[in-house]
This record gives structure tokens, C-alpha cells and sequence, in this order.
């Protein structure tokens, strides 16, 4: 399955912040067991480019991606380090033509349709619809509609449980990124038994808003 593929089956993309690389493995093993065999781990920290090597060699069956990679260097080496996808804050025509010549998917972020419209020009997989709360969320993505039916959007900032069937009820939503079933805090208390219960729910309710539209 392509990697938009399982992102769409699954319905939600964990945002990670890893303290440590340390936390890498029983992270993927709590999201494992919720439901979740997908991580897009952020270079935020020191511990990103480590852990999605670990990751890549101890879960073949997981997929892995890189999140918040903003220049070709970086670009590089999480490629280097294994990542299976790439996603961007912004729409930087270097890195999304670096991750196509690699046979990568990648995801830039935009939010204005200038922005989608660079994105896609550019050769994006899908657009990363960032930040989504801050910049008006749902009824913004269903004015995007209609000017980009092509287009496919994982919107990641101020998605929580609370809203996300919302979001995923949406036809151009493919999937959401969000961090509340990851969230550092968790992680730093190694928490993994609550971050495989706020998984698993986050996974049952992506699936209950599937079903929805289905039906």
C-alpha cells in the first residue's frame, strides 16, 4: 500500500517530539499496539535523526516519516536516516524536488491557496494544511474544495480528539496530523500506557468518521 494509502486506512499521523531517542522504541510500541503503525518523528529535537534510524531497523513494519524539515540539508538526512515520508511546515521548492527525485512522498505545509497552489506546482504528494486551528480549520478546507478537488490535505495544528471525525468527515482530508496522543509531557513520564489508550481512541474515531462518510 502506498504510503498515502495507509496514512488514509489509518486516519491520524502522530506528531512526535522525542526528549530523547531513548523513548523512540516503546513509543512505536504503544502506538503499535493502539492501532497505529505510523510516526512522523520532528526534528524539533536533537533526538530525530537517531530515532527514525532506530525506528526504520526495529519496525519494518511501521511506516516512518520525517516532520519539520525545512531546508535540503535536512531534507537529506532524514532520507539518509531511512524516513519513508517527509513533511514540511512550508512549501520549499528544494525539498519537495529532493524528496521527488528520491521516490519520497512529501507533504508541505501551506494554508493560503497561493500557498497550496505553489505546493502542488512544486510536485507535492499532499499538502500539509498548517497551521489548521490557528487559521480557520474546517470551514477554510471546505472553501479549498472547490478550487483544488485534486488535491489531498493532512491538516496538523489544534486537532485533538475533540474535532477530529470533523476534520476527517471533510472529502479532501486524506488524513490528520496531531501530537495530544503523543504528547511530550507523556513521552518525558513514560506514560506509553496512556499514549497506547489515547492511540487506540484516536484510531477508533478516525474509523467511526470513515465509516460515517461511507455510509
Amino acid at each position: 500500500m502506498s504510503v498515502l494509502g495507509t496514512m488514509a486506512e489509518v486516519g491520524v499521523v502522530p506528531v512526535v517530539e522525542l526528549g530523547s531517542a531513548d523513548e523512540a522504541v516503546p513509543l512505536l510500541e504503544a502506538l503499535l499496539a493502539g492501532g497505529c503503525g505510523i510516526a512522523e518523528i520532528t526534528l524539533r529535537s536533537d533526538a530525530g535523526l537517531e530515532a527514525i534510524r532506530t525506528l526504520r531497523g526495529a519496525f519494518p513494519e511501521a511506516l516512518i516519516g520525517a516532520g519539520t524539515v525545512r531546508s535540503l540539508e535536512a531534507a537529506s538526512a532524514v532520507l539518509e536516516a531511512g524516513a519513508q515520508f517527509v513533511v514540511s511546515p512550508v512549501t520549499n521548492p528544494e525539498v519537495i524536488g529532493f524528496c521527488r527525485s528520491a521516490d519520497v512522498p512529501v507533504f508541505p505545509g501551506a494554508c493560503t491557496p497561493t500557498e497550496v497552489d505553489a505546493a502542488v506546482r512544486a510536485g507535492a504528494d499532499a499538502v500539509k494544511f498548517f497551521p489548521a486551528g490557528a487559521i480557520g480549520g474546517i470551514p477554510v478546507l471546505k472553501a479549498l474544495v472547490g478550487p483544488f478537488r485534486d488535491v489531498s490535505f493532512v491538516p496538523t495544528g489544534g486537532i485533538n480528539e475533540s474535532n477530529l471525525a470533523d476534520y476527517l468527515r471533510l472529502p479532501n482530508v486524506v488524513a490528520c496530523g496531531g501530537s495530544w496522543m503523543v504528547a511530550p509531557p507523556l513521552l518525558a513520564g513514560q506514560r506509553f500506557d496512556r499514549i497506547e489508550d489515547l492511540t487506540r481512541e484516536a484510531v477508533s474515531i478516525a474509523a467511526n468518521a470513515r465509516a460515517e462518510v461511507v455510509a
